[in-house]
C-alpha cells in the first residue's frame, strides 16, 4: 500500500470562485486549448485535431472540467472508468503561486499575506540592491522589473555576459529571479549569490528565491537549462511529507518538489530535464518504494515552458505526450497504490500577460474511495488527508479525506 501525488504543474480546469478578485475571470487552462484545438489553431508538426487525452479522460478530467466550470471541453468527452474517481478543487491560500498550490495539497493552506514587489522600475528596495551587491561581490544588476523570464535574458543577457552583472527581476508571484550564464557567471556562484539573497529578503516575506541558469552566446540562442533552483521559505506547519517523514516512511520526491518544501521531509529526490525524463524518474523511483511510501511529483514544462510563454500549441502537446505516458504508470501500480494526479494553479496560454492564472485544479484518483465521488472541494488540502488516512499516517491539521472522514 503506497501512494503517489502528481502535480501537473498549471493544468487548471477552470476559473477559481474568487478569480474575479485576481483579475482572472473566465481564466480556463484546459478548457481554452481545448477550444483551440477544436478550432484547428493549434496544429503544428508536432500535432493537430482536437486534444487528445484519452487516458486524462478515462480517469475522469472531462467531467472535472464540468464541475468546474460547467462544461466539457472539446474532445475529452466521456465518462470516468469505474475504478477512478474524479473532482475539483478550489484553493483557499491567498496565493496563486507554486508553493501554496503544493503546501495546500500537502495539508498546508498558506495563512498569511506574501509580500510582492511593486510593478515599478525599478521595483527592487535600493538597499537590497545596494546589500546584494556588497556581501555577494557583485557589481551591480541589471533588470530591476517585473518580466518574463525569456524576454529578460534576451534584453540582458550579452550585457550581463560582457559585465558580469546578474538579471534581476521578479513576476506576479512573490519571487525573486536571478539569472545567469551557466558558464560565463557560473552556476555554483549563482547559487552562491541566490542563497545570500534569500537571507536579505527574508524580512520581505518574499516566498522564493529563484536561480535560473542560461546557456548560449547571443540573444538568438539564450536558453534556459534545466539547473534552475528555488530556495524558499519552509511551510509553516507539518505537511503531509513532514509526517510521512517522521513515522519512518519511504519518501520520494520528484522534479523541484524538494525546492518548494526546503528540502523538508522530502527524502530521496530526482530531477529531469523536462516532463519525459521526470516521467522515466516517477517510473524508475515507483519500482522502489517501499510498502507505505510515498512519492511527490511535480511536471513543471506545463507551466515553466508553455504556460508562461503563452504556448498553446506546446501546451497542448505536452498535455497529450503525459496523457501517452500513464498506461506505463497505472500498469506499474499495485492492487492497494493510491494514485492521485492535480494541479497546483492555471497558466491558461491563452490569457493575457504570462503570470498564473487563479483556477481550480483536478483531482483524478485511482483507490482513492470505494462507492463515492470526489466532488467539488474547497481547498487543496483534502488530497494530503486522503493520502494520510490512506497511508495510515497521523491526521493532518486541515482538510477531508475523500473518504469523509474530518481531520
Amino acid at each position: 500500500m503506497r501512494a503517489l501525488i502528481l502535480v501537473m504543474d498549471s493544468v487548471g480546469i477552470g476559473g477559481a470562485p474568487d478569480a474575479q478578485h485576481y483579475g482572472d475571470q473566465g481564466a480556463d487552462t484546459v478548457g481554452h486549448i481545448a477550444d483551440a484545438c477544436a478550432r484547428g489553431q493549434a496544429d503544428s508538426e508536432v500535432r493537430e485535431g482536437p486534444l487528445r487525452v484519452p487516458n486524462l479522460v478515462a480517469m475522469g478530467l472531462g467531467q472535472a472540467c464540468r464541475l468546474a466550470s460547467g462544461r466539457i471541453p472539446p474532445g475529452l468527452d466521456g465518462f470516468a472508468r469505474e475504478q477512478f474517481q474524479f473532482g475539483c478543487a478550489s484553493e483557499l491560500s491567498r496565493g496563486k503561486d507554486t508553493p501554496s498550490g503544493h503546501w495546500e495539497i500537502a495539508g498546508v493552506p498558506v495563512p498569511f499575506e506574501w509580500g510582492y514587489f511593486p510593478r515599478t522600475r525599478p521595483c527592487f528596495p535600493a538597499e537590497l540592491i545596494e546589500q546584494l551587491c556588497a556581501e555577494a561581490g557583485l557589481p551591480g544588476t541589471l533588470g530591476n522589473c517585473h518580466a518574463s523570464g525569456t524576454e529578460i535574458i534576451a534584453e540582458f543577457g550579452e550585457r550581463h555576459m560582457q559585465s558580469g552583472e546578474p538579471i534581476c527581476y521578479t513576476s506576479a508571484d512573490s519571487v525573486f529571479q536571478i539569472a545567469a550564464h551557466e558558464e560565463v557567471f557560473g552556476r555554483e556562484r549563482l547559487y552562491e549569490v541566490c542563497s545570500i539573497a534569500r537571507k536579505l529578503i527574508d524580512p520581505l516575506n518574499i516566498g522564493r528565491v529563484i536561480a535560473r541558469p542560461f546557456v548560449g552566446s547571443s540573444r538568438r540562442d539564450f536558453k534556459r537549462t534545466s539547473h534552475r533552483r528555488d530556495y524558499s521559505v519552509p511551510p509553516p506547519e507539518q505537511t503531509l511529507l513532514d509526517l510521512a517523514e517522521s513515522d519512518g516512511r519511504d519518501v520520494v520526491s520528484i522534479g523541484k518538489i524538494d525546492d518548494i518544501f526546503a528540502h523538508r521531509g522530502t527524502g530521496r529526490n530526482t530531477r529531469g530535464d523536462g516532463n519525459n525524463a521526470l516521467f522515466d524518474a516517477t517510473l524508475k523511483q515507483l519500482r522502489g518504494l517501499a510498502d507505505g511510501g510515498l512519492l511527490f511529483a511535480n511536471f513543471v514544462d506545463f507551466d515553466t515552458t508553455y504556460g508562461h510563454r503563452r504556448d498553446v500549441t506546446g501546451y497542448a502537446a505536452a498535455l497529450e505526450a503525459f496523457d501517452a505516458r500513464l498506461p506505463e504508470l497505472l500498469g506499474a501500480l499495485r492492487s492497494d497504490d493510491l494514485l492521485i494526479i492535480t494541479a497546483d494553479h492555471g497558466c491558461d496560454p491563452s490569457w493575457g500577460g504570462t503570470d498564473h492564472t487563479r483556477e481550480q485544479v483536478p483531482i483524478l484518483a485511482l483507490n482513492a474511495t470505494r462507492n463515492s465521488r470526489i466532488g467539488r472541494r474547497t481547498g487543496f488540502a483534502d488530497i494530503g488527508a486522503s493520502v494520510a488516512a490512506h497511508l495510515d499516517l497521523p491526521p493532518l491539521l486541515q482538510g477531508t479525506s475523500f473518504q469523509g472522514i474530518r481531520f
